[in-house]
């Protein structure tokens, strides 16, 4: 079945904070800042693309526009003919932060492709998390792009799978954002490929507290985010972020690398304490951050026919 000519949807997805410390490749919660993106069929072999804001300047506008690849991916993976297409992108999610950009942009083309093949195909909640994982490489970005709150995802022989956990309503997230960006891969590439077993004994326990300590403990986060796999040996690469993450752990807030970095996320028990974490950073910091104060988000990634209405994965 061909999409008809016309067809339009949009799509909405959150930004993504992976690892939060101990949980590396593992744990991902959606925050609210959103990308959002308008998709149109067209006859078969055309192709426009317009793109405002974040990375405006640095994505292609051609097939390698990483939206269309993941539409591209999920028509074939259905089976189905790739219509041409009008992509309208509208960026807020910072670029190269460690913010989820790539996920959020490989989540928007899946549900694309979702609200295009509609009636026709149904892409469910399974399916979009494994072409996601498939096209990302690791489901902890995507999962909470898809499915919002704080997730847990892993891989077992049936693929790639989560599960959502709500955040207690005392955890007040708070992002800081620097000028400079960092590569994933080259974030990924410090680390060593073997750990002690002290440090991975340490590391289940404060994944295991961390899970306790976002839904039901938030005064535990401090220890609960310490973490021994992967922040200490991206630190040489990031030293702003480094110094940025020791001075606010100094004056008891739970900072973390957010992602791959270079941003900074600090998981404040409460409206009060992340106010006193933007002043701090402020009045102290060695390089201009930009503060972000966000919420989590419940909802994820939605698409709406544009004929019709919006449509949650949850």
């Amino acid at each position: 079945m061909t999409v008809a000519v016309g067809r339009a949807v949009t799509v909405r997805v959150p930004a993504t904070s992976a690892n939060l410390g101990p949980g590396f490749d593992t744990l991902g919660l959606a925050l609210s800042v959103y990308d959002e993106l308008e998709v149109e069929a067209l006859e078969p072999g055309l192709l426009e693309i317009e793109v405002d804001g974040a990375g405006a300047d640095q994505v292609p506008r051609d097939a390698s526009h990483l939206v269309v690849r993941a539409i591209a991916y999920a028509f074939a993976d259905a089976g189905r003919p790739m219509p041409g297409l009008r992509l309208r992108a509208r960026n807020v999610i910072p670029h190269g932060r460690g913010m989820g950009s790539s996920g959020a942009a490989v989540v928007s083309g899946l549900l694309a492709a979702k609200g295009l093949l509609e009636g026709d195909v149904d892409l469910d909640a399974d399916t979009l998390l494994r072409l996601a994982t498939e096209l990302e490489g690791h489901p902890d970005n995507v999962a909470p792009a898809l499915f919002g709150g704080l997730t847990i995802a892993w891989v077992d022989e049936g693929g790639p799978q989560h599960k959502k956990l709500l955040v207690h309503r005392g955890v007040s997230p708070i992002v800081f954002v620097p000028e400079f960006t960092m590569s994933t891969s080259v974030a990924r590439g410090l680390q060593p490929d073997q750990f002690s077993r002290a440090d991975a004994v340490f590391n289940v326990s404060r994944s295991a507290l961390l899970i306790a300590a976002l839904t039901q403990s938030p005064e535990l986060l401090m220890a609960a985010t310490e973490d021994k796999l992967h922040q200490s040996y991206r630190a040489a690469a990031m030293p702003e972020t480094d110094r940025l993450v020791q001075a606010l752990r100094r004056e008891g807030f739970a900072a973390v690398v957010s992602g791959a970095g270079p941003s900074v996320l600090v998981l404040a028990d409460g409206p009060g304490r992340r106010l006193e974490a933007a002043q701090l950073v402020a009045s102290h910091a060695d390089t201009p951050w930009e503060a972000l104060m966000l919420a989590v988000d419940f909802k994820g990634g939605t698409v709406r026919d544009n004929a019709e209405g919006a449509t949650s994965l949850t």
